[in-house]
C-alpha cells in the first residue's frame, strides 16, 4: 500500500509489498522482467497483482478506467498499468510500450491457409470479456466495413483464452506481446489480422503525491524506466 515518506529507501533490505493493477494480458508481459529485477536487487520486496478491467459498457476512453484512478487515490493499489492516454494531471504517468493485436488460434487451424477478411468473419470467435459482453473493439472495426462476426464464447481473462484456443477451433484477437511470450506453451500460433486493429499505449500510473514515497518511486522506475517515452497528460 501507499506509504508517504521522504525517508531513504534501501531496496536491498526492504520487505515492503507493492500492489500493481493491470489487465492480466498486460501483467503477464511486465511481470516476468520485473520479478527478475527484484530477484537481483530487492529479494525481500513482495508484489501483489490486481486484475483491472474497463468499466462494463463504457466506450469513452476518459471514463472507461475511472475506477482504476479512484482505487489509486484511495490507496487500494500503488500503480496501475492500463491502456489509457486520458490521464488526469493529478497522476504521474509513463509509457511502458505500445501493444498491437494479432489473431491467435491452435496450431494447424484451417484459417491460416486462407486468412482473408471474409473467412475471418465466417470463423467462430472468442472474446475476452469479464462481464460476458460479446461486443469488442474488433466489432467496431468490422462494422465500419459492413462486416460482422459470431462470438461463440467469452472468457474473463487472456490466459484462460489461450488455454481454450489450444483445444478448440475458435480464434481470438489477443495482445501481440502477450501472445509472443505465452502462446507457444499452449500450442497456440498467431497471424496478422486481415483488418486494421487498434494499437494501445500501455501507461504506468501513480498519484503524483504518492511519488514522494521513495519506495514507490523506486518500484515505479523499475517497472517503467525513465528512458521510456513520457506521457502527455491533458488538463
Amino acid at each position: 500500500s501507499v506509504i508517504s515518506t521522504a525517508e531513504p529507501f534501501d531496496p536491498a533490505n526492504s520487505t515492503r509489498r507493492f500492489t500493481i493493477g493491470a489487465p492480466d494480458g498486460v501483467a503477464a508481459v511486465f511481470l516476468p522482467p520485473l520479478l527478475a529485477e527484484l530477484g537481483r536487487a530487492a529479494r525481500g520486496i513482495d508484489i501483489g497483482v490486481r486484475q483491472l478491467l474497463p468499466t462494463p459498457g463504457e466506450t469513452s476512453p476518459e471514463r472507461a478506467w475511472r475506477s482504476a484512478f479512484a482505487d489509486l487515490e484511495a490507496g487500494a493499489m500503488d500503480i496501475a498499468v492500463i491502456p489509457s492516454g486520458h490521464i488526469p494531471t493529478r497522476f504521474h504517468a509513463r509509457s511502458l510500450y505500445n501493444e498491437d493485436f494479432v489473431l491467435a488460434m491452435q496450431a494447424g487451424h484451417p484459417f491460416a491457409d486462407d486468412p482473408t477478411l471474409e473467412r475471418y468473419c465466417e470463423m467462430k470467435h472468442l472474446v475476452v470479456s469479464f462481464t460476458g459482453d460479446p461486443h469488442g473493439f474488433v466489432d467496431e472495426v468490422l462494422a465500419t466495413q459492413g462486416f460482422s462476426r459470431r462470438i461463440a464464447l467469452t472468457v474473463p481473462s487472456f490466459m484462460f483464452a489461450l488455454s481454450v484456443l489450444a483445444d478448440t477451433d475458435l480464434i481470438s484477437a489477443l495482445p501481440k506481446r502477450f501472445v509472443a511470450m505465452h502462446a507457444a506453451r499452449f500450442g497456440v500460433v498467431s497471424l496478422e489480422a486481415p483488418l486494421p486493429l487498434t494499437t494501445f499505449q500501455l501507461n504506468a500510473i501513480a498519484p503524483t503525491a504518492a511519488m514522494m514515497d521513495a519506495g514507490l518511486a523506486w518500484i515505479f522506475d523499475l517497472l517503467a524506466p525513465r528512458h521510456n517515452a513520457g506521457v502527455s497528460c491533458p488538463p
